[in-house]
């Protein structure tokens, strides 16, 4: 099919909310009736939003479509959408918009605590999504249930998607339809461990994705392609430019970076480098604040070079 001209580089659906985010001293946490810590703080964000507003700091074309509530999560998750200049259309969900409390460490390092409130029957309708999604360069659907049925469509109009599938086990059903019906898969190498090849392997054999990408912190990335050989290839991590403060929003930014890369014309490993300093300069400011301009990503990949 034809498609028509394009409106957006980028059309993120799924995955706004706002995060809590408490400091403790190290994870976990002692068992304890109460616990003295720092200043709890609200940041609106979450995966698809956080994917959103890196991709529009980058210079892309950017929309959101979700499904929030009419309440005050979803109004802060509409002002942070706007002071990042991202379009946002909503869905108005009767479950209210998603939340999630994540404790952080002195090292950056974090445990999310996630609210999975969508009910299992919502979706999107399909004359909302269909006109944007006919608009877009490429898609990237955040793993919320009602996302996924929206492959269909976007096989039919041939439009390249991603997905993130977090600490994915490999095994769990929830994410394996993500998994093998995108173009682009990402997932975090936390839980699969030694098994993250196999895992890897297993996306590209059993699905239709090109490029997969584990990503492992600061032990940097894991690229797999079908035409690369058999074993992924390492991409180190990029010491990032200021001391670590939070690692929420790494990931997304990573993912971004990894995006703005693909759509210029690079290939997986080049993307991948991008990913990784857009990911370390995320991790400098506290609640996925730091959003990564276009010319500090290009310089901060020269330095890398």
């Amino acid at each position: 099919m034809v498609q028509q001209q394009t409106e957006y580089d980028v059309l993120v659906v799924g995955g706004s909310g706002v995060d809590t985010i408490v400091r403790v001293d190290a994870l976990p946490v002692p068992l304890a009736d109460s616990v003295m810590v720092g200043p709890i703080e609200e940041w609106p964000g979450h995966t698809g939003g956080n994917v959103a507003l890196g991709a529009r700091a980058l210079g892309l074309e950017v929309a959101l479509l979700d499904c929030i509530g009419d309440d005050w999560t979803g109004a802060q998750v509409r002002e942070r959408l706007a002071k990042g200049d991202v379009e946002f259309h909503p869905v108005i969900s009767a479950a209210g918009t998603r939340r999630a409390v994540n404790l952080v460490d002195a090292t950056g390092r974090r445990m999310s605590f996630y609210d999975a409130r969508d009910p299992e029957d919502l979706r999107m309708p399909r004359d909302f999504y269909l006109p944007r999604l006919r608009r877009a360069r490429h898609v990237h659907l955040s793993i919320m249930n009602f996302t996924r049925f929206l492959y269909d469509d976007i096989e039919t109009l041939g439009v390249p998607v991603s997905t993130d599938l977090h600490d994915w086990d490999g095994l769990a059903g929830h994410q394996r339809e993500f998994a093998l019906r995108s173009d682009l898969v990402f997932f975090s190498a936390a839980v699969t461990g030694d098994r993250t090849p196999a895992v890897m392997r297993e996306i590209l054999r059993e699905g239709r994705a090109g490029t997969v990408v584990a990503t492992a912190g600061a032990e940097g990335s894991y690229v797999l392609t079908r035409d690369g050989g058999p074993d992924p290839r390492h991409v180190p991590a990029t010491v990032p430019p200021a001391p670590v403060v939070d690692s929420n929003g790494a990931g997304d930014a990573f993912v971004t970076g990894f995006l703005y890369g693909r759509l210029e014309g690079r290939d997986a490993l080049g993307s991948a480098r991008l990913g990784a300093a857009a990911g370390a300069f995320a991790c400098t400011a506290p609640g996925s604040t730091a959003m990564i301009g276009r010319e500090a990503l290009l310089a901060a990949d020269g330095r890398a070079s």
